[in-house]
């Protein structure tokens, strides 16, 4: 972790996804609730996405190593951005999870420091944030 941002503490940070799927997949899945193996639905989803990220977890870690990606929830405030500023290096920010820049950030901070914004997951910032980094989000 860099020492421009600070992990966020939130157990109950989320995104909620859409998913198509056919009858005969829903049938089994329900099937599978009814029998008392998942409480409900997404439990069941929740629970073969994560058997899917064990299975492939060596995968992902050497990804992450290659590609230099942080893990995790990661939040950036004025001040980290303020200092990042002062020092004349804009950060490259590069996450796996959640990124958030804070609301006390103005658009023209976040434009002078920070270089480029990659992130596999979600970036949560101010709509004219999001539109001053713009070209910058990866």
């Amino acid at each position: 972790m860099s020492d421009s941002a600070q992990r966020v503490k939130h157990g109950s940070d989320t995104e909620k996804i859409t998913i198509n799927l056919g009858y005969v997949d829903l049938g089994h899945i329900d099937l599978l609730v009814q029998e008392g193996f998942y409480s409900n639905r997404t439990d069941l989803i929740r629970t073969a996405i994560r058997n899917q990220l064990e299975r492939h977890a060596d995968a992902a870690r050497q990804s992450m190593a290659r590609n230099r990606l942080d893990l995790g929830l990661r939040h950036y405030g004025r001040a980290e951005l303020a200092a990042a500023q002062a020092s004349g290096r804009p950060l490259e920010i590069r996450v796996l999870g959640l990124v958030r820049i804070g609301e006390d950030v103005s658009p023209e901070l976040a434009r002078s420091a920070i270089a480029s914004i990659s992130v596999l997951g979600a970036l949560q910032a101010s709509p004219a944030v999001k539109a001053a980094l713009a070209d910058r989000i990866r």
